[in-house]
């Protein structure tokens, strides 16, 4: 019986983790498409520090898409363990980038598509290899976990990197250091993962009628948990504002999520009665999504689609096989090359214009 409940949980878990995916996915796509009916009317925009958007439903729209997408992923960590939910996040990402080829006529390149598809395919191996956590359906037996000594050691150590990074290393190399703030969100992330883990606890009792308001344990976690998100948007936003988002997003991806599995491995421990193949299976996973949302990220800006591959192919299968091109074929292949780089510059020149660069003139 309670094997048949435990899977009953992982599915409701897992449903609600990539419920949560397609919502979050999707607000970005709804408020973008808000924002640009807004600029099309001519109203001051949001960001010159325009609030026109606020009269726009389909930003409303967008907003409660998100909210949705949070409760959803909240709800998540009550059935489905840490170790499964935080890499699923990634889908939300993979969301977005479709439907905006789909909805925005923003195009997905080669290596983004392939991005795309190393993302199913890391997330489809982690969930056939998550772990099981050890069964925490108490605030009692969720408050004898947060007093494991192995946690213990790990909260103090990531509270006091924290606040060397926050108070000494920051306001040294943070506007300079992509590393700095990413790094105090994601190690901080880790504990706000186990408050929500703590608190959904806490509302199953709830729902059971149990007393869980008079447990001191729920309001330590629901403060906790306000800290420690603040802390993560603060400095998330920090890091956004001074670095490029293609770049910041993969990383805190990976930080972040390495950071969540490590302290769910301490928390709950996952990994102890696990197979030595579905470790191996649980950690490729987590790196083919990573290989995944880079491919995603790095090279969306490079145009790239399958159309150029013919033309190198052949080059590349003419150099390999030694053949001595004629002269008619070097001519074509001159005028080729030149006709490539004329277009590659003017490409280039209108993109500079565009972007406001003073050397495109």
């Amino acid at each position: 019986m309670s094997q048949t409940r435990g899977k009953y949980d992982f599915c409701i878990g897992l449903v609600l983790a990539m419920s949560s995916s397609i919502f979050i996915g999707g607000s970005f796509i709804l408020k973008k498409k808000g924002l640009l009916r807004l600029a099309r009317k001519g109203s001051m925009r949001a960001g010159q520090g325009g609030h026109a958007y606020l009269k726009e439903w389909l930003w409303w729209a967008g907003l409660l898409s998100m909210g949705a997408g949070e409760v959803a992923n909240f709800a998540a960590y009550a059935f489905a363990p840490a170790t499964l939910v935080t890499p699923l996040g990634a889908l939300s990402v993979l969301v977005s980038a479709i439907l905006s080829s789909f909805f925005l006529n923003e195009k997905l390149n080669l290596h983004g598509k392939i991005g795309c598809l190393l993302s199913i395919l890391g997330s489809t191996v982690m969930v056939i290899h998550a772990p099981q956590e050890e069964e925490v359906e108490t605030l009692d037996e969720m408050s004898h976990k947060l007093g494991d000594p192995g946690f213990v050691v790990f909260a103090t150590l990531i509270v006091i990197v924290s606040l060397i990074l926050i108070c000494v290393v920051g306001p040294r190399h943070g506007q300079t250091n992509i590393l700095v703030y990413i790094t105090i969100c994601s190690v901080i992330g880790a504990l706000s993962v186990s408050c929500v883990k703590g608190l959904g606890i806490a509302i199953k009792e709830l729902f059971a009628g149990k007393p869980v308001l008079k447990h001191p344990l729920s309001w330590i976690l629901l403060l906790s948990l306000t800290v420690c998100v603040s802390t993560q948007i603060n400095y998330l936003n920090r890091a956004l504002d001074i670095f490029n988002t293609s770049i910041v997003t993969p990383i805190y991806y990976v930080i972040f999520t390495t950071s969540v599995l490590t302290c769910s491995a301490i928390l709950f421990k996952e990994w102890q009665h696990m197979a030595a193949d579905d470790i191996i299976g649980t950690f490729s996973g987590f790196l083919t999504i990573i290989v995944g949302i880079f491919l995603l990220h790095a090279f969306k800006d490079v145009n790239f689609t399958l159309a150029n591959l013919p033309l190198s192919l052949r080059k590349d299968d003419r150099a390999a096989n030694g053949t001595l091109l004629s002269t008619y074929d070097s001519f074509n292949d001159d005028e080729e090359s030149s006709a490539c780089l004329g277009e590659m510059q003017s490409t280039e020149s209108l993109s500079a214009r565009r972007n406001g660069s003073l050397s495109a003139f």
